[in-house]
C-alpha cells in the first residue's frame, strides 16, 4: 500500500507532467545577460592604453560570460527547439529563426574571443577599440534574439511544453556548468530581480545551494564585480 507521502509526490510529478511552465525565469536571466553584455562594451572602451592588468580582469569577466551565454544556449538548443519543432506548425519558422539567431550570437561571441588576446597582451588602443567593436556587434544581434525570444518563443512554449519539460532547461546548465562557476552565473542573474523574482528564483535552488549562495556566493559576487566594475557595488 502507497504511503500518503509516496501518493502526495506521485501527483505533484503527474501535475508537474501537465502543468504548463513558468517562463517568467526566462526574462530575469535575459535581463542579467543584457546588462553584462552593454558593460562589457562599456568598461572595455574606458580601459586606457597599456593598462594590461585591467585588460585581463575584463577578459576573464568575458570569458565568464561567455561560458553562461554558451551553456544557457546550448540547453535550448537541446531541450526547448526539438520539442517545440515536434508540435507546432505555422510557427515552425518562428523556432527555426531562434536557432539561427544562436548561430549569430556564437559567431559574435568566436570574434570577441579571437580579438581578446591581441589586447590582454599589451592593451594598445587599436586592439581595445577593435574589441570594443566587435563585442557591440555581439550586443546587437544578443538583443535582436532575447527580445524576439520573449515577444514571440516563450508564448509559443507556455503552450506547448509542460513545466517538467521547461524545466530541463534548468537542469541542464545545472548539470553542464562547472560547480565553481555556477554561484557566479547566479548572482548575474539575480542582481536585477526584484524581490519577488529573487524569491521565485531562489526557491528553485536546493537548501544547500541557498544557504551557499547567502553564505559564500553573494559576497564573493559583490567583491568580483566592485572588480569589474571599478567600485561599483551591485545591488
Amino acid at each position: 500500500m502507497k504511503t500518503t507521502r509516496q501518493r502526495t509526490a506521485r501527483a505533484a510529478r503527474a501535475h508537474q507532467n501537465t502543468a504548463p511552465p513558468d517562463t517568467r525565469e526566462m526574462v530575469v536571466i535575459h535581463r542579467g545577460l543584457r546588462r553584462e553584455a552593454r558593460l562589457l562594451v562599456e568598461l572595455i572602451a574606458a580601459v586606457p592604453p597599456g593598462d594590461t592588468a585591467r585588460a585581463r580582469v575584463l577578459g576573464d569577466h568575458f570569458r565568464d560570460y561567455r561560458l553562461g551565454l554558451t551553456g544557457h544556449h546550448h540547453g535550448e538548443d537541446e531541450h526547448l527547439w526539438p520539442p517545440l519543432m515536434a508540435r507546432v506548425d505555422l510557427e515552425a519558422d518562428l523556432v527555426l529563426r531562434m536557432e539561427a539567431q544562436h548561430e549569430r550570437v556564437a559567431a559574435s561571441l568566436a570574434a570577441a574571443e579571437e580579438a581578446l588576446p591581441a589586447w590582454e597582451r599589451r592593451a594598445g588602443e587599436t586592439e581595445r577599440d577593435t574589441l570594443a567593436s566587435v563585442l557591440a556587434e555581439h550586443r546587437a544581434v544578443l538583443l535582436e534574439h532575447l527580445d524576439d525570444e520573449e515577444e514571440e518563443l516563450l508564448p509559443l512554449a507556455a503552450r506547448h511544453l509542460s513545466a517538467y519539460e521547461w524545466d530541463r532547461l534548468g537542469e541542464h546548465f545545472l548539470t553542464s556548468t562547472p560547480k565553481p562557476k555556477l554561484l557566479f552565473f547566479l548572482g548575474l542573474v539575480l542582481e536585477d530581480a526584484d524581490r519577488a523574482e529573487r524569491a521565485a528564483m531562489l526557491a528553485a535552488v536546493p537548501l544547500a545551494g541557498r544557504l551557499l549562495w547567502h553564505t559564500v556566493g553573494r559576497p564573493a559576487y559583490a567583491r568580483r564585480m566592485r572588480t569589474v566594475r571599478r567600485g561599483s557595488a551591485p545591488r
